[in-house]
């Protein structure tokens, strides 16, 4: 390979950042060649760099690396800050994934829109990924491994040494004079990538020399896959999703079950969903496969998927509706779901001059009343009108319903009930409503 400061230059440029430079810098070898080559990039560009040190608080001998990594940086004419974390461990959660998550965490928050955060991630590193996905049982987007760049924040996450190994980096730091320090905790092989960092890949080379290449082919081969596979899906739910933000079953089960299933988890991947393939049999089969009839919920994690007519949905729970014993006219007011206003016009009111608005209340999801919609004959059971006005069952108890005692005015956003209507082109009251999403009814 050329210089790695050719190389580093290169890759750089490939990735083309356009924001302030920023490095997550632990002191340890990766990190402190990643930031003198940054440093060296950033005084010939002009460009402005900061190095980004996390502290977890989860050894003792972490308490020195503050201190050692901003003497480096200072070294290299570069500033350096700490950052300090809580690692909050939960069920079923390693201490490895708590202490990444805490620490991508607090590195997102500092970027700003266009920055870059680059990490010192290398072939080797690579190579881990690849083989823990394996034991997980992953599929192509988890074989695809770790990208070059990723969106984190408002920015960016480069890895400019990804198809460098560990030995270059190590050769490069000797022959520059770098310092680094040596976590204790990579001795442990109780950790999965320590043990396989320790234990297995060092006989894997052995055996097989190019064997870090050969699977660093492989997660780019699978990069490959995991993108074509994201531009089916794109196409495939350009046609199956809904403007409610529902999922066609009928359409879904026109494709075959491979794409069926690529669509399905990219549209739950895109919610934040992540869910195994067992989970997503479950969303096929315990939802979208129920008889027509029900209305079935599924929840994944802190998620719940459900099916309405005919399509899946992932409700987003918003604020508690709140119920407001008196209105007053002229004002908008706060219930919670949204925001509602009963006002009077000189002309196209909805509701009669004779209303009292002292005698009126708002409340939500108030069982047995019956209401006659404007312009329909008879009264119908509210829950009846839910089915025809097709409000899904988690929605109907965030609409806001208009009461006169226990008799219903409106419902806002929906329909003014016959009794209380008023003539076309009279003065009179008008109700409304401003719901979550901002939209004026």
């Amino acid at each position: 390979m050329k210089g790695l400061y050719s190389h580093f230059c290169e890759r750089m440029a490939n990735l083309h950042p356009t924001g302030d430079l920023w490095v997550a810098f632990s002191g340890g070898l990766d990190s402190t060649v990643l930031l003198a080559l940054s440093a060296r990039l950033a005084r010939e560009q002009g460009r402005a760099l900061t190095a980004l040190h996390v502290h977890h608080g989860l050894q003792a001998a972490a308490d020195a690396w503050p201190a050692h990594c901003a003497a480096v940086a200072s070294a290299l004419g570069v500033p350096c800050r700490t950052l300090y974390v809580q690692v909050a461990l939960g069920p079923r959660i390693s201490l490895e994934a708590a202490a990444r998550e805490a620490r991508y965490r607090a590195l997102a928050a500092e970027l700003a829109p266009g920055d870059a955060l680059l990490t010192g991630h290398h072939k080797d590193d690579q190579a881990e990924t690849l083989l823990l996905a394996l034991k997980r049982g992953a599929g192509v987007a988890g074989l695809a491994a770790m990208p070059a760049s990723r969106p984190l924040g408002a920015g960016v996450q480069l890895r400019p040494l990804l198809d460098c190994s560990r030995t270059q980096l190590e050769a490069h730091a000797r022959e520059a004079g770098l310092s680094w320090v040596e976590d204790p905790s990579n001795a442990d092989n109780r950790f999965d990538r320590n043990f396989l960092r320790n234990e297995i890949l060092p006989r894997l080379q052995a055996q097989w020399p190019s064997f870090m290449d050969t699977l660093s082919r492989s997660a780019e081969l699978c990069a490959e896959q995991k993108a074509l596979a994201e531009e089916l899906a794109e196409d495939d739910l350009a046609g199956l999703a809904g403007t409610d933000g529902g999922l066609a079953v009928a359409a879904l089960a026109r494709l075959s079950p491979a794409r069926r299933n690529n669509a399905l988890r990219h549209w739950l991947q895109r919610r934040g969903i992540h869910c195994s393939r067992a989970q997503l049999a479950a969303v096929w089969q315990e939802l979208a496969l129920a008889r027509p009839d029900a209305s079935p919920r599924l929840l994944l994690g802190s998620k719940e998927i459900r099916r309405y007519q005919g399509a899946l949905y992932l409700p987003e729970p918003g604020p508690a509706p709140i119920p407001l014993p008196a209105l007053q006219a002229g004002t908008w007011l706060d219930c919670g779901a949204g925001r509602i206003r009963l006002e009077w016009v000189e002309t196209g009111a909805e509701l009669a001059a004779g209303l009292d608005p002292a005698r009126l209340c708002l409340d939500f999801g108030v069982p047995g009343l019956r209401a006659r919609p404007r312009g329909r004959a008879g009264s119908r059971p509210l829950k009846k009108l839910w089915q025809e006005y097709a409000i899904p069952p988690w929605q109907r108890e965030r609409i806001p319903l208009l009461l006169d005692g226990d008799r219903l005015v409106a419902a806002a956003g929906l329909f003014i009930c016959q009794e209380y209507a008023s003539p076309p082109h009279q003065p009179g009251w008008r109700l409304r409503w401003q719901p979550e999403d901002g939209q004026n009814h």
